[in-house]
């Protein structure tokens, strides 16, 4: 009998080669992918899947399905596209909240994304809005503190534990030293039908599922919690602005698949990404969503991970917070 060592040369010579994965990823993708958006339909991290989603359809030539798995701030969906074979075939919208936040903040959350998950590139970056409904009688920063330190009680609306906007007001609430009950929600489509409502007053929320909102008049954005004032909401100071000196928070959006992925699909993935974010079409979706497009390699998607993992893992820790 032949050896395996000896076997698989003679079988090479002869003309029966065996794919490598850079081989195998030569005509990739010959099948749909699917997008798993760790969040509910309808929200900020939905709203940028499915633009990635459309666009990497167009460019790759294969159907891009977005599959909407949330619970747990992310974690369940991203822990399910973590699990799932490294082939290029899955792939995992991502946030700030699921890659930098609740690897802190979970006791386990079931996966490492920087040991578990393969970064592709960052899409988009959005500020963080503090709303309320128009009922509400602040208009300001200023106003919603003064407010809360008068009623000495303060209820604000957030997508779950884990998230960007949780840890903003978990940030504000340290920060001002107010009496402040955050109320989670499943996500931020669910929380802009409260705040709508009026079931909920105030609310730390992305621009995207609620925009429309406050340009009709039925929210009110009292200060954006991003570096600089947004372009959507020109005329809403920051929250840095309004008297909390660098107090900053946004969402960040990327593209993850499973650890593994071949390096060659890694950089087919990131090429067309990097290409899709250039796109004015793409830019001007990204913006009326409320975002800045941000084009990276895997690497510095990889870095913006651990400097983001440092950031809010320090106040995690300082707050003593810890999600089962």
């Amino acid at each position: 009998m032949l050896r395996r060592n000896v076997l698989l040369p003679l079988l090479a010579a002869l003309g029966f080669g065996f794919a490598s994965p850079a081989v195998a990823a030569d005509d990739y993708p010959n099948k749909p992918i699917t997008l798993i958006v760790p969040f509910p339909a309808g929200g900020g991290v939905d709203a940028m899947g499915r633009i990635v989603a459309e666009r990497l359809t167009a460019a790759l030539g294969q159907q891009v399905v977005v599959d909407n798995r949330g619970g747990a701030a992310g974690v369940i969906g991203t822990r399910a596209a973590a699990k799932l074979p490294p082939d290029g075939y899955t792939l995992v919208m991502s946030t700030s909240g699921t890659t930098s936040i609740n690897p802190s903040l979970y006791v386990n959350p079931g996966y490492d994304p920087l040991k578990d998950l393969a970064p592709i590139g960052l899409v988009a970056s959005t500020p963080i809005v503090v709303m309320a409904h128009p009922s509400f009688p602040a208009t300001s920063i200023a106003e919603l503190i003064a407010f809360a330190r008068l009623k000495d009680k303060l209820d604000v609306g957030t997508p779950p534990p884990g998230t960007e906007n949780y840890l903003a007001a978990e940030l504000f609430k340290s920060m001002t030293g107010i009496n402040m009950t955050i109320v989670s929600y499943k996500g931020t489509g669910p929380l802009t039908n409260d705040l709508v409502g009026g079931h909920i007053a105030v609310a730390f929320n992305t621009i995207a599922p609620a925009l429309g909102n406050i340009q009709a008049g039925h929210l009110r954005a009292l200060a954006v919690a991003g570096r600089a004032r947004s372009g959507l909401l020109p005329d809403v100071p920051t929250v840095a602005e309004s008297g909390l000196p660098g107090f900053e928070a946004a969402v960040r959006y990327g593209l993850l698949a499973p650890a593994g992925t071949p390096r060659p699909i890694i950089e087919r993935l990131n090429a067309e990404l990097r290409s899709i974010v250039s796109a004015d079409e793409t830019r001007a979706r990204i913006a009326a969503q409320g975002g800045e497009p941000l084009i990276t390699s895997p690497e510095e998607y990889a870095a913006d991970i651990e400097r983001e993992q440092a950031k809010w893992g320090v106040l995690i820790k300082k707050l003593g917070l810890r999600v089962e």
